[in-house]
């Protein structure tokens, strides 16, 4: 009798536990539309709860009111100012890709000034890799600058013909980053009760999500927004044309350790120097590696501090392959999903370490 009771309950529990599985996946597919505007609602509600935590010590027992103006600033802070960017990137850009379909702006000339100022050594390996060859060189330069633009204007264009879901994700992002704002504290100690887990390891993995998202948007988007906001200020004071274009490009650029912003200043710097101009190139080198590579050096560490920092490698492939997974969002993501897999594997090893250590 004993016997059949226990399988009884062994059958209820995998039962409950396929129906809580179940559901659980069902839920996760009904919220699939909008799981970017989750994920920067999570984002927001990490980064300005400091700035709540504020607000509700000057109006205590307001925390509605504590809550609704967060999300008041969150909106003249980041979303305003990066709507007027993103409006005059995307007019930037269409302006360079008309010129260059007119033919206002010639890669072939730009190439062929290049090409005769470089030294005779590195001319000759150009040749033999045949990029010295001026069809060749037109082909690689006209048709990836044009893609290039082509990709943000498309991308522009997307964005433009779905703007009703653009707002609509906006409008779900915000609205939800308000109650995890008010919420936050009784929605956590929820989870943690929900959660399986003992109360020390639940602990390590949630500090070290929020350490690893603060750290991800002050370490590397804040950093890139300096960066690109430097990079693009020196290129308007040179002279360079579609200097905000660059700019932005640099700043995108910055996201990824060991290169950097190296990728869009060291080519236009080489640019300069070959093509006889001089001071302009020595400028731009000076301030790409003095000014722009030292943000980096110097904000970084601040911003995050040395010991929440993921190894810089993990995070150059970690981002590189959430860029690839999920767009733009994976950015955050695949630095989030590597420090769990680090934290996990700590507890791992720390569980290990007890259990080898306990008495039989």
């Amino acid at each position: 009798m004993a016997d059949s009771d226990d399988r009884m309950r062994d059958g209820n529990r995998w039962s409950f536990l396929a129906i809580l599985i179940a559901i659980s996946i069902a839920f996760a597919v009904v919220l699939l539309p909008f799981a970017a505007a989750i994920l920067w609602a999570v984002i927001a509600a990490i980064l300005f709860e400091p700035l709540y935590r504020r607000l509700l010590t000057k109006m205590p027992r307001r925390r509605n009111g504590a809550a609704l103006l967060t999300i008041l600033l969150i909106l003249a802070m980041v979303i305003l100012p990066a709507s007027i960017l993103a409006v005059a990137l995307i007019n930037e850009a269409a302006a360079v890709y008309q010129r260059i379909h007119s033919g206002a702006i010639d890669p072939t000339l730009i190439w062929t000034n290049f090409r005769a100022g470089m030294p005779e050594w590195l001319a000759s390996w150009v040749d033999r890799i045949d990029l010295g060859n001026i069809a060749t060189a037109k082909s690689i330069l006209g048709g990836g600058a044009a893609d290039g633009v082509r990709a943000i204007l498309g991308q522009a264009l997307s964005i433009g013909q779905s703007l009703f879901g653009l707002l609509i994700n906006l409008m779900v992002m915000l609205y939800l980053a308000y109650f995890l704002i008010r919420d936050g504290e009784s929605l956590q100690q929820s989870i943690r009760r929900a959660m399986p887990l003992r109360t020390d390891h639940l602990e390590l993995l949630a500090s070290r999500f929020v350490v690893v998202v603060r750290a991800t948007i002050k370490g590397s988007i804040v950093v890139a927004i300096l960066q690109g906001l430097i990079g693009g200020i020196v290129l308007w004071a040179l002279g360079i044309e579609a200097a905000l274009l660059w700019g932005v490009l640099m700043g995108a650029a910055s996201l990824l350790p060991a290169v950097g912003t190296g990728l869009v200043w060291v080519p236009m710097a080489l640019y300069l120097l070959f093509t006889g101009q001089i001071w302009q190139g020595l400028v731009l080198v000076l301030c790409g590696l003095f000014v722009i590579g030292m943000v980096d050096n110097v904000l970084r560490p601040v911003l995050v501090g040395r010991e929440t920092r993921i190894p810089d490698y993990v995070v150059l492939i970690t981002t590189l392959g959430g860029l690839q997974l999920f767009g733009f969002h994976g950015i955050v993501i695949g630095p989030v999903i590597a420090a769990m897999f680090i934290a996990v594997w700590d507890i791992a090893t720390t569980m290990r370490g007890e259990s080898a250590t306990s008495p039989a």
